[in-house]
C-alpha cells in the first residue's frame, strides 16, 4: 500500500512538471504585428495582406517579428515600435536552438502589452504561416 501511494505521487509530480513545460511550449518564438514603415507605427492587422518583407524602401503594410522571449513591449495600434526590437524579416531559425521557428502573425492585444504574454495562436511555423488579413 505504502508504495502505490509513492507511485502515485510521483505520477502526478511528474505529470505536473510536463504540464509546465508544456506551457512554455505554447509560446511562440516570434510575434509579428503589422506596422507601417514609413511613420513607424502599429496598424490594424487587416492591413498586412500577405507576407511580403519590408527591404528599406517601398509604401505599405508589413509585418514586424518580434522575439517573444527577449522581454519586449508590443505598441498599441497607433503607437511606435522600436525597430531595435525586431525584423522585417521572416525569422528562419529558432533564437537559441536549431529547426523552424513558430511564429503568430497578429492576434495580439491592440492596446500593446508585454510580449512575452502570448499564446501561440495556430499561425503555424515560417513559411507556412497564414497573414492576419
Amino acid at each position: 500500500m505504502r508504495s502505490a501511494g509513492i507511485t502515485l505521487g510521483l505520477t502526478a509530480l511528474v505529470a505536473a512538471s510536463l504540464t509546465g513545460c508544456s506551457n512554455d511550449d505554447d509560446q511562440p518564438d516570434y510575434a509579428a504585428i503589422c506596422v507601417d514603415p514609413q511613420t513607424q507605427e502599429r496598424t490594424d492587422d487587416g492591413n498586412c495582406k500577405d507576407e511580403r518583407e519590408y527591404h528599406g524602401s517601398g509604401a505599405g503594410f508589413f509585418w514586424f517579428y518580434m522575439a517573444t522571449r527577449g522581454g519586449g513591449l508590443v505598441p498599441p495600434i497607433g503607437g511606435r515600435y522600436n525597430t531595435g526590437q525586431g525584423t522585417f524579416t521572416t525569422p528562419s531559425t529558432r533564437p537559441g536552438a536549431s529547426g523552424s521557428p513558430t511564429i503568430k502573425r497578429g492576434g495580439l492585444d491592440t492596446k500593446g502589452g508585454d510580449i512575452g504574454k502570448i499564446s501561440r495562436g495556430g499561425f503555424g511555423k515560417a513559411g507556412k504561416g497564414g497573414s492576419g488579413g
